[in-house]
Order: structure tokens, then sequence, then C-alpha cells
């Protein structure tokens, strides 16, 4: 089966300092695979490479069976992209800004009509299309540049930390519009340090410090990935708590989640007991201790935390 997206042992350098380390990945037709990371984790460099903006310093890899190192001309023009600054002309109106971008890619006139007619009616901008790109809320300047990727009807669809600084509300809309591109078979690969929004995608890739730390559904990852129980502890003292349980032995590891701490224990222990002894005994107030499911974050703390180890 062709593959979308491949990377085989991929590596870029910016002089000594290797932003990608050995990445290998697979990204079949029509799924919507999340690249999730912190800031400053390769994220960025990798979909820039996909996209035929940087050339890698080794590896090998393809997009829509195009070599990104040999071929980056054609990938561009078969991809659609979104960058974290979304690419639009401010002072030109929401339909000026799709016909400027339809020329770019060269639709004749009648296409490109027929075009920004069917992505303002999937982009919900119809009604917006006389107004000035740059007065626009930024739900809607983020829909547009999405418009505008789209427009040459690219089989697949690089979006760079596409949701970056929106409130929640447009976050969740602006992913109605990527489940409305998977169901037209658009691959769409996504980049974000959204834990939450990775629960969306078909399969995801973990990166940190520019290495693939795992890669799998949402629920492989945190059924195959995750040894153990993880435990909520809700205290006014979550700093204090976090601290004294990563000197205990049986604790595999424990972070602060907003409010609260999540833990991580061997199932065979008796948590709530054990938890509340160790916690008591340092004068930490508690208010609750309860098992829980994982999240993909605590997927990720118990990876990074394995990964730390095994590089000392």
């Amino acid at each position: 089966m062709n593959k979308a997206v491949y990377l085989k042992d991929v590596v870029k350098k910016f002089g000594d300092f290797t932003a990608v380390d050995h990445i290998s990945l697979e990204v079949p037709p029509g799924e919507i695979f999340g690249f999730l990371g912190p800031n400053g984790a390769g994220k960025s460099t990798t979909i820039r490479m996909l996209c035929g903006l940087l050339k890698p310093t080794s590896g090998e890899g393809r997009v829509e069976g195009l070599d990104i190192l040999t071929q980056s001309e054609q990938i561009k023009a078969r991809i659609g992209y979104m960058s974290q600054r979304f690419s639009l002309y401010d002072d030109l109106k929401v339909e000026e800004n799709m016909r400027f971008f339809g020329g770019v890619y060269g639709l004749r006139p009648s296409v490109r009509r027929k075009r920004i007619e069917n992505i303002l009616s999937l982009t919900g901008l119809t009604k917006r299309r006389n107004s000035i790109t740059g007065e626009l809320p930024g739900g809607l300047k983020q829909r547009l540049a999405l418009g505008c990727a789209l427009l040459h009807n690219p089989a697949i669809i690089f979006l760079d930390e596409p949701t970056s600084g929106v409130d929640p509300k447009t976050r969740r809309n602006f992913w109605d519009l990527i489940y409305a591109l998977a169901e037209r078979k658009v691959t769409v690969f996504v980049t974000t340090h959204y834990m939450e929004e990775a629960e969306y995608c078909n399969r995801i890739g973990l990166i940190n410090q520019g290495k693939l730390i795992a890669s799998g559904s949402p629920h492989e990852l945190k059924k195959e990935k995750l040894a153990g129980r993880i435990y909520e502890i809700s205290t006014t003292h979550v700093l204090a708590a976090v601290d004294i349980l990563h000197n205990e032995k049986h604790v595999l590891d424990a972070a602060v989640f907003g409010r609260v701490v999540h833990v991580r224990l061997p199932s065979d222990l008796d948590a709530k007991r054990y938890l509340a002894q160790i916690l008591s005994a340092s004068g930490i107030p508690i208010s609750g201790i309860k098992a829980i499911e994982p999240t993909l974050e605590d997927v990720f703390v118990a990876l990074v935390g394995r990964q730390s180890m095994e590089s000392l």
C-alpha cells in the first residue's frame, strides 16, 4: 500500500544542534496523523522537511511518492501547507485572498471560481467573503488560511500548530473542519502541543528532543505504554507533593496537572493508603485520592521520564 508520508532515519542538524534525530514514520492515505510534543521538540522542523522547505541532513523520505531530497518543488505543488503564522494579506478581502492563492496554485479562472465557492462553503465563510481579512477574528482567519491551503485540492495537507493561540471553542470548531477533510479522503498531518487535541487523531507520534518516542492510536498508547495505575491527588500543595513523590521508590512517575497531581504506581500496590501515608507524614494536606483513566499527557510524562533515564 502506498504511503502518504514515509520517513526513514531522518536527521536534521543546524550546526552542532540536532533538531530531528533519526525519525522514522509512515502515514497511510486518508489518515489524521497527529505529531505531538512540546515546543522545541522538532515538530515544525519535521513538517518543513516534509513540505520541501528544508532538506534533511541525512535519511530518506517521500510525500505522496515524491522524494523529499530531490523532488521538493513537485511536493510543494501537490500538498497543502498551513504554517503557524497565517500567510494572508490583511488588506485584502476574504475572497480576494482566495483568488490570489488560487492564482499562485495556477488554477484556471473557471476552476478557481468553483473551488472558491466550495471552500467558502466548507469553511463557513460564504457570508464573510467581502470582509477585510485584517478585521476578522482569529478563528475566522484560521479558517481562511486553511481554505487557501485547500484551493488546489491537495491529497495531503500539513497543519503546523494550526490552533496555537486560539480559545478552546475555536480549536474544537477547527477540528470539525479537519474531520470534514478526512471524510473527503484528504490525509491530514497536524502538529500540536495540545495533548487533548491528539485524542481526535487516528494515530499520533510523540516527539521529544528530536526523537520519536512512541507512535500508535491514542487507545494503543494509553493501553500498551503505561504499566501500573494512575491516581489523581487533590491537594493545595501540588509542587511540594510532586517533589516528595519523586523520591519514593514505588512511584513510577508524578507530575502536576493543573491543580491536581497525577502519580503512576504499580498495580499491586495499596495505592491510596501508600500515598496518604507518604504525604501526611510530610505535612501535605490531601482532600482526595482516586484512580483515574490515563490521559495522553500521562503517557507522555512516562515516556519522557523513560527517555531521560535511558540517556543517563
